[in-house]
């Protein structure tokens, strides 16, 4: 009878429930797709159209140099070799060991695909906007490499994307994305105060991997760790599992 009524829904009235059911995912698709990509887009059309970037960005810089002292300095040079990708390998091998060990492949996979992804996105970028870095003065800690986007900003959202994917069905969650902002706005600071990347360096790089990172998860949907019965009295996760994901899950 079900079957029946599905299939002898109009068009609309399909497309209406439908809406109603995915309209979760349809605002996390604009808000955290669509929109940060746009904002990528814009950036990287102005930057190949003009190297020197946006009216803002060299003031940002002069305005965060000017409070340059000794003390600042040794936190920017510590921020910005824990920022460092490479700083991050060991972190998300262990996790990605965690995840192999407790057969736990949908969060597995949604580390690896992120963390490859953003390094391909990186590393693409850069080639292909050969952007110097900025030349304002003289940087206690000179880079050579090109500078749009910015790879600590991306490297550090994506290690607390994966994170929050981790924590997201328990309370620890707040504490992640308390913590993950901090962190992240630090790393941003420090690539500023040391003068080797523009403000729109960091934007670009923020946008970009909060796209990629918030995409992959609609697609992969890593914080699922459960299957809610039947018969639950919370909402039913919008997600139709196949058989095998269904077996893995309740494993976990």
């Amino acid at each position: 009878m079900e079957k029946a009524n599905n299939e002898s829904q109009s068009p609309l009235s399909f497309l209406k429930n439908l809406l109603i059911a995915r309209w979760r995912s349809l605002l996390l698709l604009l808000i955290g797709v669509y929109l940060p990509l746009q904002v990528f887009e814009i950036l990287t059309v102005k930057i190949w159209e003009n190297q020197a970037g946006f009216p803002w960005d060299v003031p940002i810089l002069l305005a965060v140099h000017s409070t340059a002292n000794p003390q600042l300095d040794i936190l920017a040079v510590t921020l910005a070799i824990i920022g460092l990708p490479w700083t991050a390998i060991p972190i998300l091998g262990a996790i990605a060991l965690i995840l192999l060990l407790k057969k736990r492949w949908r969060s597995l996979a949604y580390l690896l695909t992120v963390s490859l992804g953003s390094v391909i996105i990186n590393r693409t970028a850069k080639e292909l906007m050969h952007r110097v870095r900025p030349q304002l003065w003289q940087s206690i800690a000179p880079e050579s490499s090109f500078a749009f986007p910015s790879g600590h900003a991306m490297t550090s959202i994506t290690l607390v994307a994966i994170l929050l994917s981790l924590t997201w069905a328990s309370s620890w969650r707040w504490l992640v994305l308390t913590f993950g902002s901090l962190y992240i706005i630090a790393i941003a600071w420090c690539r500023l105060y040391l003068g080797v990347h523009f403000p729109s360096d960091i934007l670009a790089g923020w946008m970009v991997t909060l796209g990629w990172t918030i995409g992959v998860s609609i697609i992969i949907k890593p914080y699922i760790t459960k299957v809610k019965p039947a018969d639950s009295e919370l909402p039913k996760n919008e997600t139709t599992l196949l058989p095998e994901e269904e077996k893995l899950i309740n494993q976990e």
